[in-house]
């Protein structure tokens, strides 16, 4: 069976490429194991942010006395029914890929696919009916990743679980130990303990969210520490004893080793990239460890075969591997398209208050050599933000202090992941502080404090 295209795998990497492939001209088919959509879909970002949302609605149903609104009788959060909706909403955004991919006539194979020679892949059907032969010119790998699993943290799917599992808890656990600080922990952490639940974070590094810029970490812990999470940073877990009713975990600290109890522990240590059983070795397409070395325009050493997404490692980010996707193909096409620039992609954490960023911390834009002109907006001053009654947050923009452009933005706050586009935008345009401040921005919104964060940076603040 002939096409111009296969892609393996229909995550947000895969499926954008199916598509946009369609769209010019290419006839094109689909590998996929499992759900359509892939794991940020099915058991990843859209599921998850169903949960948060019903958390945030459970929080504003206990706080409605505050806004005036009067609720008759106790207010008391339903897992089920909230894991009842969040399946929900994966289920329909799941059935909205597939109408797409029909739409647009891309062939959808049920199956395991693996490279089998030059421009081949084998399917191993899913349906019983044994295994077909594909071929194609090019092939774009996009099998995505799963939940990395340490040595001494097995998971076992009932004590401890992996974030696939926290999606679907049957009951609210009294307590809860959370290894591992990225989003995915601190999403799932605030949570849980939103519901109610005895939550602690154990993070090997200094910081909560380590990867972002100090000021956010330092916000969000103090946001945890006031809704009762345990925190405990510069921490590592040493061992985990499931053999009793519940679960112990030693932890190495500071002050020597701890032992910590809780009836579940949530293993969000990092991900890996699903390399195995897709014929990489019999192909010879190189790896190093669980990613797959490619060049810019997403080609592994081998031609025709590329790789996009998780597979190539960080960010793993379903935006990321959407844009991937995009470049890939239209290469592939023969479009005139220029390679991603990876200095100006956006990152979310869905918690309570929210956190965006994009481009150079403060530490790294310092590291550089760069001499930094830094402005901070607090949501205290936030018109907006006062009369939503959610005034826990900043906006920090840094710039270089030679040429005015901007080199990070940081915030953390009510709705910062819907404003963080305008500083990506002007990061990937060198835009200046200038420019920012000489844009008008509505008011009263959020948005306004990225330009008010860069009047600080000017001197030039009015409303701090």
């Amino acid at each position: 069976m002939k096409h111009d295209i296969i892609i393996i795998g229909s995550g947000p990497g895969g499926y954008v490429a199916a598509i946009r492939a369609a769209q010019l001209g290419k006839k094109v088919a689909v590998v996929e194991c499992d759900e359509l959509g892939g794991t940020c879909l099915n058991w990843g970002c859209i599921p998850t942010k169903a949960l948060l949302k019903s958390a945030q609605v459970y929080a504003y149903a206990k706080a409605a006395a505050q806004y005036g609104v009067e609720v008759a009788g106790e207010v008391a959060p339903s897992l089920p029914r909230m894991v009842e909706r969040s399946r929900a909403v994966a289920g329909m955004m799941n059935k909205g890929v597939a109408f797409l991919l029909d739409r647009h006539k891309v062939e959808i194979v049920r199956g395991t696919g693996r490279l089998a020679g030059s421009g081949r892949v084998e399917v191993t059907l899913h349906d019983g009916g044994g295994s077909v032969a594909l071929e194609a010119d090019h092939i774009v790998l996009a099998t995505g990743s799963r939940p990395r699993e340490l040595g001494f943290l097995p998971v076992d799917g009932a004590k401890v679980i992996n974030s696939r599992q926290a999606l679907a808890l049957e009951r609210l656990p009294e307590s809860l130990i959370v290894v591992g600080s990225g989003a995915i922990g601190c999403e799932f952490a605030d949570f849980y303990a939103t519901l109610g639940v005895k939550v602690t974070i154990v993070e090997y590094q200094p910081n909560l969210l380590p990867i972002l810029d100090e000021d956010i970490s330092k916000q969000i812990e103090r946001t945890f520490r006031k809704k009762r999470i345990g925190v405990m940073t510069g921490a590592s877990v040493k061992s985990v004893d499931t053999s009793e009713g519940l679960c112990r975990v030693e932890v190495e600290t500071r002050r020597g080793l701890e032992t910590l109890e809780a009836e579940i522990v949530l293993s969000a240590v990092g991900i890996r990239g699903n390399v195995e059983g897709i014929g990489l070795e019999e192909a010879g397409v190189g790896v190093n460890g669980d990613r797959i070395p490619v060049d810019e325009w997403y080609q592994t050493n081998i031609g025709g075969i590329y790789a996009i997404g998780d597979l190539i490692g960080p960010p793993a980010l379903a935006h990321v591997a959407s844009a991937e996707a995009l470049v890939c193909i239209e290469h592939i096409c023969g479009l005139d398209v220029q390679p991603i620039d990876y200095t100006a992609i956006p990152a979310c954490v869905y918690t309570t208050p929210e956190v965006s960023s994009v481009g150079l911390s403060e530490r790294e834009a310092t590291g550089q050599g760069y001499a930094l002109r830094i402005g901070k907006f607090p949501y205290t001053a936030s018109g907006k933000a006062t009369a939503a009654g959610d005034r826990d947050g900043f906006v920090k923009l840094i710039f270089d202090a030679a040429t005015d452009k901007l080199l990070g933005a940081h915030c953390v706050g009510l709705s910062v992941t819907e404003i963080i586009a305008g500083p990506t935008l002007l990061r990937r345009m060198g835009g200046t502080a200038q420019d920012l401040l000489r844009t008008i921005h509505p008011h009263p919104t959020m948005s306004e404090a990225i330009m008010e964060a860069a009047a600080a940076a000017c001197g030039e603040a009015i409303h701090i």
